[in-house]
């Protein structure tokens, strides 16, 4: 009868000399199955901190963007909701990325960076960005379940440089609550009086759509006559239509138009 002691077993393999094939496949095996175990081990005990790891990290990428944005830091707190969270949006389909999450995605350089990519036609390319981002971040905070607002990015070509912007919508969908400029190098004195607080809170309370739905959001020269037009900086025509191309691209069919159809529907 065979011996299957393990121990004599492993003396047997011992005593076989080195150049022995059978020896140095059974080492390798033994090796390979140590190495399995250990970093298996390893992956289970370090998970929890791993996941530790990337919540503190969403939190400080969040807590960045609200320094960046003061005055949305202050609508946020006076908006009340649970917890601001963020969304990795798949453009092509409209809805929430199934198999990405936020703390996979580096959301920072989701546009300067893209995980992926839709060229444009030029007759679409409003924001004159050439190609789209597939996968994009937003912002929502709710309240019980309910929708409080959305935070969407605005990127757009300017006169002088890329702009982008944050434009934060009322639970409504349909009315601005905030518009905060995040980074422009347009001409000092004209296109980058953007930058000025009194400007942007032109933005707040202005509608998105008319009653028959269609997109009627624009920053218009001269004074804004309704309820859907923010006045324009007398002077920076073009940084005025490059913001207004942008919103109306990121507010169609091919920017977060679909998303926000999904989310009225849903009223979540």
């Amino acid at each position: 009868m065979p011996d299957l002691n393990p121990l004599s077993l492993w003396r047997k393999l011992l005593a076989l000399p080195n150049e022995s094939r059978a020896k140095t496949l059974a080492v390798a095996f033994l090796v390979s199955a140590v190495c399995t175990v250990i970093v298996s081990a390893t992956a289970v005990i370090l998970d929890p901190v791993q996941q530790a790891n990337r919540r503190a990290e969403q939190a400080a990428r969040m807590d960045a963007m609200l320094a960046a944005m003061p005055d949305m830091a202050a609508l946020i707190e006076h908006t009340g909701g649970d917890e601001l969270e963020t969304l990795i949006i798949d453009l092509r389909t409209g809805e929430p990325a199934r198999d990405v999450a936020p703390d996979t995605l580096d959301v920072e350089h989701a546009f300067s960076d893209p995980v992926s990519t839709t060229p444009l036609d030029p007759e679409r390319d409003l924001a004159g960005l050439g190609e789209r981002p597939d996968l994009v971040p937003i912002h929502v905070l709710r309240e019980d379940g309910r929708l409080r607002l959305v935070i969407l990015p605005v990127v757009t070509q300017g006169y002088q440089s890329t702009i982008r912007a944050n434009l934060a919508l009322e639970g409504d969908l349909q009315t601005v609550a905030a518009f905060s400029i995040i980074e422009q190098g347009e001409t000092p004195g004209l296109g980058a009086r953007i930058d000025d607080p009194a400007w942007q809170a032109r933005w707040r309370g202005k509608r998105v759509a008319g009653p028959d739905g269609q997109l009627r959001l624009s920053v218009v020269r001269g004074g804004g006559t309704d309820e859907f037009q923010v006045e324009g900086i007398t002077g920076a025509t073009r940084t005025g239509n490059a913001i207004n191309n942008g919103i109306q691209f990121w507010l169609g069919p091919d920017g977060f138009g679909p998303v926000l159809e999904r989310l009225a529907k849903d009223g979540r």
